[in-house]
């Protein structure tokens, strides 16, 4: 399509102001000037959840990408891409071999709102097929886990303990956080030693894609954490995979993630006999998630967690040798 054409085909466009009197101009001549080009505005408005946000995709005037803009428009959402932004900019002094990030093309402010635009990554490019997709996925996988150094040590205390133990702390005495507190515990009580890595945070098949050529494109970090559990990214993937894709039941999902925890772990080298506990803390750093997130009250079909989580982890953990039951 030529450019000629492709304002023919878009001639009846809305001008996007950021609205309440912010000042920053409409949203296309502000990028525009960051860019140091024209971009034509593309929007995807996704399922309701509380982390929903504009990205707006850009486009040249022949109609190839050239880079995704993220607005952040409330606290969560502004959290989130600044969130992002930080990530991007460490992962640029990351060695990443074989994963493929994109780089951010500006960071600021447009009207009230946080604003990050980030280089297209070449998604068009022929896909692998799906054994090998599968296969580049998890070593990819494993390079993000051990892209910022890796940890063994005894979890009772460990960094990752303590900000889960903080973040449920924060969430009160509500019923579901009283209980996932117990599941803690319950993990403390054995006190396995773990493989302390990082972890893109929300990888899925929308986040990623893996190529013909080797290389995986990855994509969404506003997630990306250090000091967690070695192979949350693998349990991710497997459990939202099997709801959100294969239509699997949530509690069954949630339980067959933590039988299944031994062969999904197998590459990040978790010591022997803790697979199932790295799955119970990944199942509960997701529940604090939902609930700090407030995703129950968005809309969300996972975010009550006391529907499907919480039943799977602490049926598990009451035949736990060493976790001494947990009280629902």
């Amino acid at each position: 399509m030529t450019g000629l054409n492709f304002w023919l085909a878009f001639r009846d466009r809305l001008v996007v102001e950021p609205g309440g009197g912010a000042g920053g101009g409409a949203l296309d001549a502000h990028l525009a000037a960051v860019l140091g080009r024209p971009a034509l505005l593309s929007i995807h408005i996704g399922p309701a959840r509380a982390n929903r946000k504009p990205v707006v995709q850009l486009l040249d005037t022949a109609g190839v990408p050239i880079g995704y803009a993220k607005l952040g428009v409330d606290p969560l959402t502004r959290a989130l891409v600044e969130a992002e932004a930080a990530a991007l900019a460490r992962l640029a002094t990351l060695d990443l071999p074989g994963v493929q990030v994109a780089e951010a093309l500006h960071h600021g402010v447009w009207g009230a709102h946080a604003l990050l635009v980030q280089s297209a990554l070449p998604v068009g490019l022929p896909r692998a097929a799906p054994a090998p997709a599968a296969e580049a996925e998890r070593a990819a996988m494993v390079t993000v886990s051990r892209c910022v150094g890796v940890d063994h040590r005894p979890y009772a205390g460990s960094a990752h303990d303590r900000r889960l133990e903080a973040e449920l702390a924060a969430l009160g005495d509500r019923p579901e956080a009283v209980r996932l507190r117990a599941v803690l515990a319950g993990v403390r009580r054995v006190d396995p030693v773990l493989g302390l890595g990082a972890w893109h945070g929300d990888w899925n098949g929308g986040n990623s894609a893996a190529l013909a050529d080797g290389r995986v494109l990855v994509w969404d970090w506003e997630r990306f954490a250090d000091d967690v559990p070695l192979g949350f990214d693998a349990l991710h993937r497997r459990v939202q995979t099997a709801i959100t894709r294969a239509g699997v039941e949530p509690r069954a999902a949630a339980a067959r993630l933590i039988a299944a925890a031994p062969d999904d772990l197998a590459p990040f080298g978790q010591p022997a006999g803790v697979a199932d506990l790295v799955a119970v803390l990944y199942l509960v750093e997701l529940a604090a998630r939902y609930l700090r997130d407030r995703q129950a009250e968005a809309g969300a079909r996972l975010g009550h967690v006391d529907a499907w989580l919480l039943p799977a982890v602490e049926e598990h953990l009451a035949g736990r040798p060493g976790a001494g039951g947990v009280a629902k």
